[in-house]
């Protein structure tokens, strides 16, 4: 047994372990980032391309070998021209050092602050029953619906959330997109659901949440211009009602790591959210 530890515990063992963890951590960091894009409609693309090409291969279909290989050769600078947003969004987050677990304590304070502003906006709006719809990016890209949205690009603030929503002006119909802590949109479209377990009594804006939770794992905001109430939902849960102490504690765990969580790397944060967690309310 220990002659065949010590075969095992190699550096060239441990080596290649580290090579796999490292390229299947950059993968899935990947897939986050492109999920909710139109790169994931282009990336299935490149896969069929991938696939002929290695049918044609056994087949001994030169022509189409020919033509697939043309293909791939000038696909390369292609997709880094079709792909820009996406890479300028990585490297914007590895400049940032957003994935470094030594780095996060600056981006901890941002999203706590991002929390008490949001808190002063919902304050104001319920009890005046402004409708607003919030939607805060996470781990799934928002690209595609920020591009239908008049872009703003600014701190959050209770009071620009306010303005926005305040009926009958020019941004207020729509939904905000918050990403990297930063109010990037105004006016954005969401997909609507066509759940029927949503209660006939709520609204476009409710079934725009409803929607864009169902597509990615954004979490978002609703407060009924009807009654006043605040709705989050997220993960396809639709969690109506909330009293100030609930959103709070809901946004708080979801938008803010606990302190341990905020020192731990990347990888263990994952398996902690993916294993470690319940599931919300319904």
């Amino acid at each position: 047994m220990q002659s065949i530890l010590t075969h095992l515990l190699t550096w060239s063992t441990v080596a290649n372990a580290i090579d796999i963890v490292v390229v299947w951590y950059a993968l899935y960091r990947l897939i986050m980032l492109i999920r909710g894009t139109k790169a994931v409609q282009l990336l299935k693309g490149v896969f069929v391309i991938a696939i002929i090409k290695i049918v044609s291969w056994y087949l001994q279909l030169k022509t189409v070998g020919y033509i697939t290989d043309m293909i791939i050769t000038w696909s390369v600078p292609a997709l880094v021209i079709i792909f820009q947003p996406e890479i300028r969004r990585g490297l914007e987050h590895l400049g940032r050092g957003s994935v470094l677990p030594w780095t996060k304590s600056n981006q901890h304070v941002e999203e706590q602050r991002m929390v008490a502003q949001l808190d002063k906006a919902i304050q104001y709006m319920s009890k005046r029953r402004i409708g607003a719809l919030i939607t805060i990016q996470q781990n799934t890209g928002l690209e595609d619906y920020i591009e239908t949205g008049i872009p703003i690009d600014a701190d959050i603030s209770g009071e620009l959330l306010i303005n926005i929503f305040i009926p009958n002006t020019p941004l207020h119909d729509g939904a905000v997109i918050i990403r990297d802590n930063r109010v990037a949109v105004a006016a954005a479209y969401l997909p609507l659901s066509e759940s029927n377990a949503i209660p006939k009594e709520l609204g476009t804006r409710h079934r725009a949440a409803v929607g864009i939770s169902e597509v990615t794992d954004a979490l978002t905001i609703v407060i009924s211009e009807e009654t006043g109430g605040v709705t989050v939902t997220n993960n396809n849960h639709l969690i109506r009602d909330l009293t100030r102490e609930d959103y709070m504690k809901l946004l708080t765990a979801q938008l803010v790591p606990a302190d341990e969580e905020a020192e731990q790397s990347p990888i263990v944060a994952w398996f902690t959210s993916k294993f470690g967690k319940g599931g919300t309310k319904r």
